[in-house]
């Protein structure tokens, strides 16, 4: 057990007071932005993207308001805590924390649609390098969950596992929970919560030390994330993009349908952050509708390329 990591890092890069400071989760998207530009510039500048390099910047900020931001952060609502709906307000609070990526796309699907349908673009391309460039993003915002310590995996007692002080926190394990504020305060009388030992984990090496005969070994199941959703993916698509000719809309089929399958596999390494729909995570459920899709840009795209062939 003493062979563990346990998490500490802290969410907060600096603090300027209590609790309030620059987080690496909102770097985390600042970064995935910047790359995102970067990335569709140089495809946009080598003729890859009808978007012009001009227009790059426009359109990644506003991908970034509603596209990501606005959709990521409803679909985690509506697809994992609808009971947020309660609570208004803690909806805006994204710094906690709790973005869907099903959602984001879905956002970005209709963004995408409804600026390339006023400014004259084919909807189809835009999508095809916007998609070669996403996995940037969903690989910085895993780095992001594993920073917070949140959306960890399932127990395990592989070597390379790791405890996450988060799960005391989650109501089915108040037990366990009372145990570690209990071994806590005798270390630190002023702990007195599963909060204050989130809290204090960060920079008091006794609370540390003394979490590791409590907490679960769990996969570092973000991390498998980062790897396949993000590099794996991105060098896919990059190679693709960049080596091989392929009829409009096989990127972004590629895409959805490989996203699919690395989220679907590696959900099984990942604690359900929700109730279970027909056996499957609610990341494994949505993402059969993914691979439906892909296969639905696959059949465009070979419509498309029997047209061009019938033309000339």
């Amino acid at each position: 057990m003493l062979g563990y990591y346990v998490h500490d890092l802290d969410p907060i890069i600096f603090r300027l007071w209590d609790n309030v400071g620059p987080r690496w989760y909102g770097l985390a998207y600042v970064m995935a932005f910047f790359c995102g530009f970067v990335l569709l510039r140089w495809l946009s500048q080598r003729g890859y993207c009808q978007l012009p390099p001009e227009r790059v910047g426009d359109f990644i900020t506003w991908s970034a308001l509603f596209g990501v931001m606005l959709g990521g952060r409803l679909g985690y609502v509506l697809f994992y805590r609808p009971e947020m709906l309660r609570d208004p307000l803690s909806i805006f609070k994204v710094w906690e924390g709790g973005m869907s990526s099903h959602g984001g796309m879905i956002g970005l699907f209709l963004y995408t649609l409804f600026y390339s349908r006023r400014h004259g673009y084919s909807w189809v391309n835009i999508g095809d390098n916007l998609v070669v460039v996403a996995p940037i993003g969903l690989f910085f915002g895993r780095c992001a969950n594993f920073i917070n310590g949140e959306l960890y995996g399932r127990a395990t007692n592989v070597s390379w596992a790791m405890q996450f002080p988060k799960e005391l926190i989650e109501p089915e394990n108040a037990a366990e929970a009372d145990r570690a504020v209990a071994i806590c305060h005798q270390i630190d009388p002023n702990i007195n919560s599963p909060d204050a030992i989130l809290q204090s984990v960060h920079t008091h090496p006794a609370i540390k030390n003394a979490l590791r005969a409590i907490l679960t070994p769990r996969h570092p199941s973000q991390l498998y994330e980062a790897f396949f959703e993000g590099i794996v993916l991105f060098v896919i698509l990059w190679i693709v993009r960049t080596r091989v000719r392929t009829s409009t809309g096989v990127l972004t089929g590629i895409f959805f349908i490989c996203y699919a399958i690395f989220r679907i596999v590696v959900e099984y390494f990942r604690e359900p952050d929700a109730s279970l729909i027909a056996g499957f995570t609610r990341g494994q459920f949505f993402s059969f509708f993914l691979i439906v899709i892909g296969f639905g840009f696959f059949v465009f795209a070979s419509r498309q390329s029997r047209k061009q062939a019938a033309r000339s």
